[in-house]
């Protein structure tokens, strides 16, 4: 038998950058741990001040559609939009000078979404009356996709990515087996309450249950009989034990995702912080590289 023991399994790297493969050096390497690697005290000073342009961008699209707001204050909408288009578009061709594979950047989740974010208003600007476009002015409300890069810079929304994949089977099955009931529950009903009282179809039907089973109830399809009742109340009973289900599915996956990416060991020699995640080369507080992980 043997008791040696076994080496510990290689932890897998969070950061979702590797991909895009960071330059050997120079300059661009330089860029590179400013913009991507948000450990750095440089980059944590970026990544603020991007979420700060991405939040002010977003209200500033928001009062534009405010219809008094824009007619007193248009001019300085329209200057604070193009200030931020600038500022996203030389961000975004940073970010495409600074890594090695620009074309697989460009053609991820959030090169795409960095697109989307600046496109707008560069398509209003050339095509400002294309009516044949319908209005190209509802293009400009692509620009609240700046929102969605705040998911690039906070690491808890890694972690709920992370502990969504892995339990998306679970929360498949969950969902078919919560289809089924609803089918056949609302196919009861039809048969039960009929088209005398709103049950139209089976669609119609199942659409019910369906918001009878989330507890919404919009109250415009009501059961008449008693026994249409009967099945309404154990329904609208039994959905409050269904939304529980994924809430405990995914509360676990978390908290093994937490488990698997900290290591309590690692302390920085600075500040003396520990609980750094497995890959991490600098401290999240204050910016210092970190000793290599035991193990």
């Amino acid at each position: 038998m043997n008791d040696r023991p076994q080496p510990a399994p290689p932890v897998r790297s969070t950061d979702p950058h590797q991909y895009y493969g960071k330059p050997d050096g120079g300059w661009r390497a330089s860029l590179y741990e400013i913009i991507f690697e948000s450990e750095t005290r440089k980059g944590q000073l970026f990544d603020l001040g991007l979420i700060g342009a991405i939040l002010l961008s977003v209200l500033a699209a928001v009062l534009t559609s405010i219809a008094p707001i824009a007619r007193e204050h248009g001019t300085w909408l329209v200057a604070a939009e193009w200030f931020f288009t600038i500022l996203f578009t030389i961000e975004y061709v940073a970010r495409l000078l600074c890594v090695r594979r620009p074309v697989r950047y460009a053609r991820s989740f959030f090169g795409v979404i960095d697109l989307l974010s600046i496109l707008p208003s560069y398509i209003s600007l050339f095509l400002p009356g294309a009516h044949v476009l319908l209005d190209v002015r509802i293009l400009r409300l692509l620009r609240i996709f700046r929102i969605l890069k705040l998911t690039l810079y906070i690491q808890e929304y890694s972690m709920l990515n992370e502990a969504l994949m892995a339990s998306r089977r679970k929360i498949l099955v969950f969902l078919s087996v919560v289809f089924l009931v609803v089918f056949i529950l609302g196919t009861v009903m039809y048969v039960v309450e009929g088209p005398a009282h709103g049950y139209t179809s089976i669609p119609t039907a199942v659409y019910w249950a369906i918001s009878t089973m989330t507890t919404v109830g919009f109250g415009d399809l009501v059961p008449k009989t008693d026994i249409g009742r009967f099945i309404a109340s154990f329904m609208m009973l039994l959905g409050w034990g269904i939304l529980a289900v994924p809430t405990g599915i995914i509360s676990s996956e978390i908290a093994a995702q937490r488990g698997l990416r900290t290591v309590l060991g690692r302390s920085c020699t600075r500040c003396l912080l520990t609980g750094h995640d497995a890959d991490a080369r600098f401290c999240k507080a204050c910016g210092e590289a970190l000793p290599p992980a035991q193990g």
